[in-house]
């Protein structure tokens, strides 16, 4: 495939870093308001035509330079047999696992509830330009399992979750091993089925000390990843909010970092190791202000990736509703112009 995501990824040099938004499938698209308006959350991933076209989306109206599989996080836990509705004001399950005397005798794993995604991947791979490569992603399993015990996101502190961790290891313990057995299965089918790189979002990395993540989060991690790369697959992890503790991650934990907009890309080069490459990290909320404020920033990173060939351009989190489709065009526009004097 003649992509320059892949060569980047892969290390080869390009005369420009590759562009790809985290959430570009939906709300900033005015097409994909459009089917919003005809179809349910639930309906667009359950359809694999829907779920294709809306993958594409952003192909065709961004112009970026890879695809990312239109799906969600917590298709996990429903496939683990909690019940999961998506209503108008995010994700709820019907019993949040901290209503559990023993969370763990509920979950029942059926793998043939993901089998819908393995359809709508085909789908895409079957549709899609030959140029673009489609990313597949799953949730890290401490994020995975944050909304598990909630039972909703909009609490984003995720108590009863983080208490969990504190008051009963074993049970957390037992809890992430079966999302990750799972996540496991999901990510390396999707593998199969024909992703060229694959995602693993960590959302909420940043509710607990660096330290305890890498002790108890990050072989959990490192199982799905090295499962993904065990099938030639390149593997990109987003910690958002770990902060310093970014220096901990290891080239067998992934093949690039995904950059959140709290740490300056100059700051996360020096502290990653020099094999795993870097992605992001523009704050999503400028996207949000005028054409000028958004230019002057976007040239910040010019020196950074005139230097850096193993850069991805990305956001440091994922598209917020409200952001004008213009300036995120502004954005991809801008990669694609600007000279990086790259040799």
């Amino acid at each position: 495939m003649n992509s320059i995501f892949l060569d980047t990824i892969n290390g080869k040099k390009t005369s420009r870093p590759p562009v790809w938004f985290m959430r570009q499938a939906g709300r900033v698209l005015p097409n994909y308001l459009k089917l919003r308006e005809k179809h349910t959350f639930s309906e667009l991933m359950h359809s694999p035509q829907l779920a294709a076209e809306v993958t594409l989306m952003p192909v065709y109206d961004l112009g970026v330079d890879a695809a990312i599989l239109f799906s969600d996080i917590l298709v996990i836990p429903a496939a683990l047999g909690m019940n999961l509705n998506f209503t108008d004001s995010g994700p709820k399950f019907d019993v949040a696992l901290k209503e559990l005397a023993d969370p763990s005798s509920v979950l029942k794993p059926d793998s043939s509830k993901l089998n819908y995604i393995y359809d709508a991947i085909d789908e895409i791979i079957r549709t899609k330009p030959d140029e673009i490569p489609l990313i597949g992603f799953c949730g890290a399993p401490f994020t995975t399992l944050c909304y598990m015990v909630q039972g909703l996101s909009s609490n984003h502190t995720f108590p009863e979750a983080v208490a969990l961790l504190y008051k009963d290891r074993k049970m957390t313990h037992r809890l992430l091993s079966v999302i990750t057995e799972l996540s496991v299965e999901y990510a390396c089918n999707q593998v199969k089925h024909g992703v060229s790189a694959f995602q693993i979002f960590e959302t909420h990395a940043g509710l607990i000390p660096s330290d305890l993540y890498q002790e108890v989060m990050i072989p959990y991690v490192r199982k799905i990843a090295q499962a993904v790369r065990e099938q030639g697959c390149p593997v990109i992890f987003l910690p958002k909010g770990l902060g310093y503790g970014i220096k901990n991650i290891q080239p067998e934990d992934a093949d690039f970092l995904s950059v959140d907009w709290q740490m300056p890309i100059e700051d996360a080069r020096k502290l990653v190791h020099s094999e795993i490459g870097l992605q992001g990290n523009l704050d999503p909320r400028l996207l949000l202000a005028g054409k000028d404020s958004i230019l002057e920033t976007l040239e910040k990173y010019v020196g950074f990736g005139s230097r850096e060939q193993k850069w991805i351009f990305n956001l440091g989190h994922g598209f917020m509703p409200g952001i004008p489709f213009e300036n995120a065009k502004l954005v991809v526009d801008w990669v694609k112009e600007t000279n990086w004097n790259r040799i």
